[in-house]
């Protein structure tokens, strides 16, 4: 059964996706995003969506990242 989610409308003009599949690179993922937009501090963060996707042997984290940056 798909769920379908409305996110918010705002603009962006930016979108960056981390994902992990591994263990270990699923439980930094969160500092890999923080540091990112620390990185990005002229980057105004609009919208995010957490996506996770498994089948019998992996499972994938998936965070995207919609930004609007003025240039």
């Amino acid at each position: 059964m798909a769920q379908h989610q409305n996110h918010t409308t705002a603009r962006f003009n930016g979108v960056k996706v981390f994902s992990a599949t591994m263990a270990q690179e699923r439980e930094n993922l969160g500092e890999k995003v923080t540091s990112w937009i620390k990185e990005h501090q002229n980057c105004q963060i609009v919208d995010t969506i957490v996506t996770q996707s498994s089948d019998e042997a992996f499972h994938c984290l998936a965070i995207t990242v919609f930004w609007w940056e003025d240039k």
